[in-house]
């Protein structure tokens, strides 16, 4: 079987594209790259470097095909495609570079020769120039050159025209191509996965996407009509990534993990139609019982969607009966608790392949909790169970379920709240104390007290903006006493000061502890005994960054970390961070030195896991992200830097999200 070798100009492939004469396969994921990856390709082009190889395939077979993002109409090809494998990345934005696309409007620096995406100061810029408009045809580069020059008169025309001609050779610029013949389908699937396993891979789901698009023509179209259908319902998180694990699971019983590809291959037909109606079966059951049982409307509230996972295939495999009261609220208990516990915050693969099979089982929801270490006592939530959580903690969630229960309503037009909410009454959380006046006070408040959750209330954005900065001795006698206690906020007067805060906290968390106790209570199997105190191995859990801005090096990271009666600190490079977190990306396993040790970053599937201290950091790259960010616009001078007297940890660790880090 041939595997032929040539070469084609960026514009010759450009041109096929909208011909018709190169076509994605179904196999191949969707269209990804942001702008900043786009102007790196074309100033890797500029400069001459690698860029890489393309992949392709030739076949006599009509493939299943999905568009190119490209915007464009394609015609019908006079001659066989090709079936793009590998660069489909590269080649969708170098298409839209040439033909001006709205989102690749790169701009280069001619007197830097730097590249970024267009903005409004690149715009005022007299030194930027779009690449289109060297790029396109017909294009008069000694008009460029001269009104450059005219613009810039430090730069000599020269320099200016030999940057532009270096800029207008991208086009001619020749991809290497390797070009499949007469390779069936189910084999060229398997090199597009093996190709997509090396460099930079593509995650586990586009993986297992890949393979069942190869074994079962069409499944895309069914994933992307059911994804429709739970966006219109307030469910947009069940996407096609997430249908693509849970039919995964629902096939293989397990999780997705890097051999599950080689197993779909091996699934029948009559599996994978079984599968997808037990994923269809299962969702029009679950996602109503949330909704309508539990207040959680909208996807966009649950902390994690990976919880739903065997509770789609219990529903989506059960018999056609009646679904008793006492047997719903058993799935929404384990549901809770499989929440709070983040059941899923590590070692994902692992703990699927517990919970799928005991969905299965008779009695599934004794043998799911039996998994979650609940057997004979239910849960009971403790005022200790709330301290130092925050606004990525799923105590969050559970708070806001509780003050919809209690009929909260907002603070401003007196509307229920709601995560449907849109404009002005879209649904936002509130520190009920101020920040400004919490962090300049003498009592020297923590950032994990001033961003405690029992800080937190739920109101529309103009509430939010109408009270601002006002202390709760100003704006709460404009409310009414029921519109405190729906929030589950104290009445003492006291309280409302900020001299008071920690007693604040104290109380407002026993409020918020008994109604989320209350909510479990609620749902608690019969054959579950009420709790007398809490069992969250993560209790009194606390962990703190503070990202500390160094002109003169590398930024530092400070964490502090409370678990029970231990109190922990250490510093780290948060440019290492950043590094080892862009290398677990692209699933390389690294490391980091922490308290001045190195410690491994490792990959498990989407989960990056990082040992800090007492705890086993665990969170998606982009929750890892969304903190170091978070930190990075907070950060502190370094003459607010102590360096820490703690030594690297060598006790035993507890699995720790990252979005529960403060």
């Amino acid at each position: 079987m041939p595997v032929d070798k040539t070469e084609r100009e960026i514009s010759a492939l450009v041109g096929q594209i909208e011909r018709g004469e190169i076509k994605l396969p179904e196999i191949q994921r969707g269209y990804v790259w942001k702008p900043t990856q786009v102007a790196k390709l074309i100033e890797s082009l500029y400069r001459g470097y690698l860029s890489g190889s393309l992949l392709f395939w030739q076949t006599d077979e009509t493939p299943q095909t999905r568009a190119a993002a490209i915007d464009r109409p394609v015609v019908q090809p006079a001659v066989v495609p090709l079936y793009l494998l590998d660069g489909q990345q590269r080649v969708t934005s170098l298409h839209r570079v040439l033909t001006d696309h709205p989102q690749a409007a790169i701009v280069f620096n001619v007197e830097s020769e730097k590249f970024q995406n267009q903005s409004a100061a690149t715009a005022k810029d007299p030194r930027w120039i779009k690449v289109y408009d060297v790029l396109k045809p017909g294009v008069d580069q000694w008009h460029l050159v001269s009104g450059l020059h005219e613009r810039n008169p430090d730069l000599t025309p020269n320099d200016i025209s030999k940057r532009l001609q270096r800029l207008a050779a991208i086009p001619s610029h020749k991809f290497h191509m390797e070009v499949l013949r007469d390779f069936p389908y189910d084999e060229v699937t398997q090199i597009f996965v093996r190709v997509n396993s090396g460099g930079r891979p593509l995650k586990t789901s586009d993986l297992a996407l890949a393979t069942l698009s190869a074994r079962w023509p069409g499944v895309l179209e069914r994933l992307e009509g059911e994804a429709a259908y739970w966006t219109q319902r307030g469910f947009g998180d069940v996407d096609v990534t997430f249908l693509t694990r849970a039919l995964t699971g629902a096939v293989l019983g397990r999780g997705l993990s890097a051999w599950s590809h080689a197993r779909l291959v091996a699934a029948t037909d009559d599996q994978l139609e079984r599968g997808w109606n037990t994923v269809q079966r299962g969702l029009r059951h679950l996602v109503p019982l949330l909704q309508n049982n539990l207040g959680a409307s909208h996807s966009r509230l649950l902390p994690s969607m990976i919880v739903l996972l065997p509770l789609i295939v219990l529903l989506g495999e059960r018999e056609d009966e009646q679904l008793d009261g006492a047997s719903a609220d058993g799935i929404l208990y384990w549901f809770l608790a499989a929440t709070v516990r983040n059941r899923y915050s590590g070692s994902t693969d692992t703990r699927l392949g517990q919970d799928i099979p005991a969905a299965r089982m008779a009695d599934p929801v004794r043998r799911l909790l039996s998994n979650l270490g609940v057997s004979a006592t239910g849960l009971t939530i403790t005022p200790q169970d709330l301290a130092g959580r925050s606004v990525g903690s799923p105590y969050f969630f559970l708070s806001f379920l509780v003050a919809k229960e209690a009929g909260a309503k907002d603070w401003w037009d007196s509307i229920g709240i709601s995560a449907a909410a849109e404009g002005s009454q879209t649904l936002e959380y509130h520190h009920i104390h101020p920040q400004a006046t919490l962090k300049s006070h003498p009592a020297k408040y923590s950032k994990a007290e001033i961003n405690d959750l029992a800080n937190l209330a739920f109101i529309s954005g103009k509430a939010n903006r109408k009270i601002s900065h006002r202390s709760p001795v100003d704006y709460f006698p404009t409310l009414g006493d029921q519109e405190l206690t729906a929030h589950l906020i104290p009445l003492n007067e006291q309280l409302r000061h900020a001299a008071e805060y920690r007693s604040f906290l104290s109380v407002r968390r026993r409020l918020l502890a008994d109604a989320m106790t209350g909510l479990f209570d609620r749902f608690r199997p019969a054959w579950l005994a009420p709790a007398d105190e809490s069992v969250d191995p993560m209790s009194g859990s606390v962990l703190e960054f503070v990202l500390h801005d160094n002109p003169a090096g590398e930024d530092v990271l400070f964490a502090t970390a409370r678990n029970a009666d231990t109190t922990w600190s250490a510093t780290m490079s948060a440019t290492e961070l950043d590094d080892a977190i862009t290398a677990a990306t692209a699933g390389v396993d690294g490391d980091l030195v922490v308290a001045g040790e190195s410690v491994p970053v490792r990959v498990d599937d989407d989960t990056i896991e990082i040992p800090i201290g007492p705890f086993l950091v665990t969170g998606t790259a982009s929750e890892w992200r969304k903190v170091l960010d978070r930190e990075r616009e907070d950060a502190r001078t370094m003459a607010d830097f102590v360096e820490p007297g703690s030594a690297a940890w060598d006790g035993e660790r507890l699995p720790f999200p990252v979005t529960s880090v403060d």
